[in-house]
């Protein structure tokens, strides 16, 4: 596949004028998300199943509610991660054990597999349970998320060294990239932007398999969550049945809203 040939040690940073109008942009998806309702009541319905929200570096559940809420207007059982703000270890535990536990709890509570929604960090960190606890996971989406390369070839891993106090360059972080790098043990589909200001989009894609793709958007890094498309694209992936399930297909005018292949 082409993802496999590229030498993402060499991915340079997003551009400044990308990473500095991050705001701006996110904004805007937000207050254009309204004009994206005929493609969301689109969706297909969900079967009920429950499906944890991760939210992305330095944010708390409140930043994952739009999703929730649309999720749990299709039917979903839609769970906030419950950890406080998503500062690395310092909120899921230096083995992931709390985030384990939040997982196994939803797994126990529903007694169905749980999908993971993961935006930014909080993407990586699902594709890591992913790995480790597959037994309890449907699928996996992430948005933005690194899953390859150097973490500093992010625009804000001095401010995750200064706020977790975990060096992004220690060996406990390469392994733990090297786990998420791997072939998905579960259903899994990355969602990317090549105008991400925050994490360069080459370093967002998944290794392809049989049940692993990536998705290119249109967006920001920190709108990722509110974008109109984006959520219609997740609701598209959870709503497929369990062992069933297929790369994602845009159909007629959805080709103009989702671009390309890499």
């Amino acid at each position: 596949m082409a993802t496999a040939a590229m030498d993402h040690s060499a991915v340079p940073r997003p551009s400044r004028l990308l990473a500095f109008s991050e705001l701006h942009r996110a904004a805007f998806e937000m207050a254009t998300l309204p004009l994206s309702s005929p493609l969301l009541y689109s969706a297909p319905r969900g079967d009920g199943h429950p499906v944890m929200v991760l939210p992305g570096f330095m944010a708390s559940g409140r930043s994952t509610r739009v999703i929730r809420r649309y999720l749990d207007r299709l039917g979903y059982d839609t769970y906030c991660w419950d950890l406080g703000r998503n500062l690395g270890p310092k909120a899921i535990g230096h083995e992931g054990e709390l985030l384990i536990e939040k997982l196994h709890e939803i797994h126990e509570e529903t007694g169905e597999k749980v999908s993971l929604v993961g935006w930014s960090l909080g993407g990586s960190m699902s594709r890591q349970l992913g790995q480790r606890v597959p037994e309890m996971i449907r699928q996996v989406v992430t948005l933005g998320s690194p899953m390859r390369g150097h973490a500093q070839s992010t625009t804000v891993w001095r401010v995750y060294e200064a706020a977790t106090g975990e060096r992004v360059s220690s060996a406990k972080m390469q392994q733990q990239m090297a786990e998420i790098s791997a072939v998905p043990k579960v259903p899994t589909t990355a969602v990317y932007s090549k105008a991400d200001g925050v994490v360069p989009w080459q370093n967002c894609l998944v290794t392809e398999s049989a049940h692993s793709e990536n998705v290119g958007v249109y967006g920001s890094h920190c709108g990722l969550g509110v974008n109109g498309p984006v959520l219609y694209l997740i609701a598209n992936r959870l709503a497929q049945a369990e062992g069933e399930w297929a790369p994602f297909e845009a159909r007629g005018l959805q080709s103009a809203i989702f671009p390309s292949h890499n």
